[in-house]
């Protein structure tokens, strides 16, 4: 054996044997503690009578493992109890955590009251029943849509164009009493062009309940309905409140008319269907001349009693269809405000809530320009505006959910061995960003952590419930899953093949990066919220650590690849986050992933570090041997630079000799060529090779920083006009389709999240001293330059910022809007990396 694997294996084992306590571990206090005794008590139980009755050792240890995957982890919550309550943050009870719709409010419940807007145009496409618009849809014709402003907390302004149509939705949330305060929408409905001739559009305002809550009408002298009272346990008496429509000046528009629909709750994903097929139903059956203006008339009086099954909810919609242009208002009176003081202020409706918007709007920009200093920076007002969207689109987009989701144990096989059926985990609520409302809007935990470095230096407290929430899904084993599918909303927009989370694989644990920023900064709230998010974090990073390990000490290699199936080029990397980015073309438990021993280096750097602020000493005393030898050179080159590339490189089962050929009948099938696969390093040449440079791994005189720069800056390699580029132009694998089906992903295109780590490694390399600094300060600045006018070129076509940008001509491609990571080009305008 050589010295430098001895003394590399000595290092791995010195830094690892101590974490096999931190699996699982919690703080040493009574209450995690019992709960671990309480349930080592009943598994002791379960594995004495086992034996008893003769089953095997191996059966044990699989069954204790399929426990602690359904198991929640047993250490204190980072949050304080019911963090979501009124009670505790009344601020943020209410919210626009419904990111999957256009506009929508929610509490922040496991049992919400939920409200929404639906609209359609009446005649838009004679003989053809209108097409209703509720749920933001990837494909649907709306566009573009987004939040011009959104604070996080209690106010925001969103435009959406829908062919002749632009709509305008705003909010207001007025604090009082003790359950969450009011709130007020005002919905505006113009032509797109001035002067424009728009058909009749109806606009459908519903309230959801979900439980024994009850609505109640208040019906006017005529018949109609003045509002709406309820009741709930966590909002206690309220009423809402759907106002006349006005037009410009103040008049009542042409051609209104005002319908109510009432139904018990048809469940959440099934709300767009029943209002979309009584459009139907009233279209295909309509008397010859019948007015289009009534599409959910309910003739007579509303039989309210007709409540449905017992704790089934109450589905509400108050239809208006007018003649464009309108504006109509919808209001929400919490009875304890009223009772605190609000009612003598009047509803916030008409010039008041005018003049509530305005306010809100001026401070939002005010602030926004303390807190990032874009006008400062010399940037224009285009792009200022550009920094206020990415801002607004991400934090209108934190969701609030809450359910179970599917998980599949980690029995300690891989592949196809592992026969057990995948089982629902504990219900869990989760406040979290989202990476598109149209294709993504539900939690994803490599996304958030980029998420969070933008909303972090808007509203820390808002990552704080971010992070805590994230740190609330941890099992037993330390585990969470990389995508977050909890409750029937979500489950409904997901393939069924993708629902199901495997306790096996890991995702980038990027939380650490805000987690960083919070070490680094040093606010007393932040501090205080480490301490107690400590036990957790530990034992994320614990099960990381160990469960990714890969086969020489201080390698790992990710759990899940793909098996080597005919159909695929590459077989893909899921858990990396880097999807189909290539990896050795022959899966197998030889691999070693350099993207992942980088995020552990990260990990045990960062925890370290926490461990030492927070005076947990025996945590860091198990950390930092671990840390440093992560971080020394000698051990990073030996298992990952490639002298024959030239770079840091995977390491696996590889052939280059390998391409998708057409094989009727089954299509497009891999067919490997010579020379057949051996162990090697992997010869693809992009992000991956980048990451000891990307997490600032390597010293700022090392002899490696100087080839990472110059390949990094070379346009046959990574550098584009509009980023670095994914993969490099010269790789064979370069913008090839992963499968017939399966077109290429991470294999040239631009991505903001891993060119805003490149720009926060060129910052900081070019900002210390060392034979790069010139060099890395001169890349920093023409990336930086190149990222941001090719963010803004395509915001300015198209409306939105868009998943990852095309490396030839820059234009946005994948799903939009993406303001998920791609809000980091905000944070690069603003140069806080």
């Amino acid at each position: 054996m050589a010295r430098g694997e001895r003394r590399r294996r000595a290092a791995a084992a010195e830094g690892a044997r101590p974490l096999e306590r931190a699996r699982g571990a919690g703080r040493r206090d009574g209450k995690a503690n019992g709960a671990r005794g309480s349930a080592g008590g009943a598994a002791l139980a379960v594995v004495v009578l086992a034996l008893a009755f003769g089953l095997s050792g191996r059966w044990v240890m699989a069954w204790l493992r399929v426990r602690r995957a359904f198991t929640l982890h047993p250490a204190p919550p980072a949050l304080p109890p019911d963090s979501s309550s009124p009670a505790v943050a009344p601020e943020l009870f209410w919210g626009t955590y419904r990111p999957h719709v256009y506009f929508g409010m929610k509490t922040r419940s496991p049992k919400p009251l939920l409200t929404g807007l639906m609209w359609a145009q009446q005649g838009a496409t004679p003989g053809i029943p209108p097409k209703l618009r509720h749920t933001c849809e990837q494909g649907d014709g709306v566009g573009p849509y987004g939040w011009e402003f959104h604070d996080g907390l209690s106010f925001g302004r969103q435009h959406i164009s829908d062919g002749a149509l632009r709509l305008t939705t705003e909010f207001v949330k007025r604090p009082g009493g003790q359950h969450g305060g009011d709130w007020s929408w005002r919905v505006t409905v113009e032509p797109q062009a001035s002067g424009a001739s728009v058909p009749l559009v109806s606009l459908f305002f519903y309230v959801v309940t979900d439980g024994q809550e009850v609505l109640l009408p208040e019906i006017g002298a005529k018949g109609q309905l003045k509002f709406i009272s309820g009741h709930t346990s966590e909002l206690g008496d309220f009423r809402l409140t759907l106002l006349p429509p006005t037009s410009p000046g103040d008049t009542v528009p042409k051609h209104s008319s005002y319908n109510v629909f009432w139904s018990p709750n048809p469940g959440l994903p099934m709300l767009t269907d029943t209002v979309q097929s009584r459009l139907h139903s009233w279209f295909q059956h309509r008397p010859p001349g019948a007015s289009p203006e009534r599409y959910l008339g309910l003739p007579g009086a509303l039989k309210w009693e007709e409540r449905g099954p017992s704790g089934q909810g109450q589905f509400l919609v108050q239809q208006v269809t007018l003649k464009v242009p309108f504006s109509v208002e919808f209001i929400f009176e919490s009875g304890s405000a009223r009772a605190g003081g609000n009612q003598a202020l009047g509803p916030l409706v008409g010039s008041h809530l005018t003049q509530a918007l305005e306010s809100h709007a001026a401070a939002f920009r005010e602030r926004f320009e303390r807190t990032f200093r874009l006008k400062e920076k010399g940037l224009s007002p285009e792009e200022q505006t550009l920094g206020q969207v990415a801002l607004s689109g991400l934090v209108g987009g934190i969701g609030y959910f809450y359910g179970q989701g599917l998980v599949l144990p980690d029995t300690g096989t891989e592949g196809s061995e592992q026969k057990i059926d995948p089982a629902l985990f504990p219900p869990v609520p989760l406040f979290s960003g989202v990476p598109s409302r149209s294709f993504f809007p539900r939690g994803f935990l490599w996304d958030e952590g980029f998420h969070q470095l933008v909303v972090q230096r808007w509203d820390p407290q808002l990552t704080r419930e971010a992070l805590g929430h994230w740190l609330g899904l941890l099992n037993a084993d330390g585990w969470i899953g990389r995508e977050q599918i909890l409750g029937d909303e979500a489950r409904s927009r997901v393939p069924p093949e993708f629902l199901v989370q495997r306790a096996a694989h890991a995702n980038p644990p990027t939380l650490l990066l805000p987690v960083l920023r919070m070490l680094k900064g040093g606010d007393p709230d932040d501090l205080a919220f480490l301490q107690k998010a400590f036990p957790r974090l530990y034992a994320w990073f614990s099960w990381l650590h160990q469960s990714q390990a890969g086969p020489v000490p201080l390698s790992y290699r990710w759990r899940g690849r793909d098996l080597a199936l005919p159909t695929l080029l590459n077989p893909k990397t899921l858990p990396s986050g880097l999807d189909d980015y290539p990896r050795a073309s022959h899966p197998s438990t030889a691999e070693r992933h350099l993207d992942l021993r980088c995020w552990v280096a990260l990990g045990a750097r960062v925890l370290s570090q926490l461990a030492e602020q927070l005076g947990e000493a025996e945590a860091a005393a198990e950390l930092g041997p671990l840390a440093a030898s992560l971080e020394e050179p000698r051990s990073l080159d030996e298992l990952h630079w490639a002298p024959e590339l030239g770079v840091f490189a995977d390491f696996g089962n590889h052939t280059k000799a390998v391409q998708l050929k057409s094989r009727p009948p089954q299509g497009l099938v891999r067919v490997v060529g010579r020379p057949p696969p051996r162990l090697q390093y992997v010869d693809a040449l992009g992000y991956v090779s980048l990451f000891p440079f990307l997490l600032q791994l390597l010293e700022p005189s090392s002899p490696r920083l100087g080839p990472l720069l110059d390949i990094l800056a070379d346009s046959r390699h990574l550098w584009s006009p509009f980023g670095l580029r994914s993969l490099s132009a010269s790789s064979v694998f370069y913008r090839q389709r992963n499968t017939e089906h399966d077109p290429p992903y991470w294999r040239g295109a631009v991505w903001l999240n891993i060119n805003y780590l490149a720009l926060g490694a060129l910052h900081h390399y070019g900002h210390v001293e060392g034979p790069h600094q010139v060099q890395a300060a001169k890349l920093y600045h023409e990336l930086r330059a190149n990222v941001v006018s090719n963010v803004w070129r395509q915001y300015q076509a198209t409306g939105f910022l868009w998943e990852q940008y095309s490396d030839q001509d820059g234009r946005g491609m994948g799903c939009r809007p993406f303001q998920g990571w791609t809000s980091l080009v905000l944070l690069v305008m603003a140069e806080e990396y």
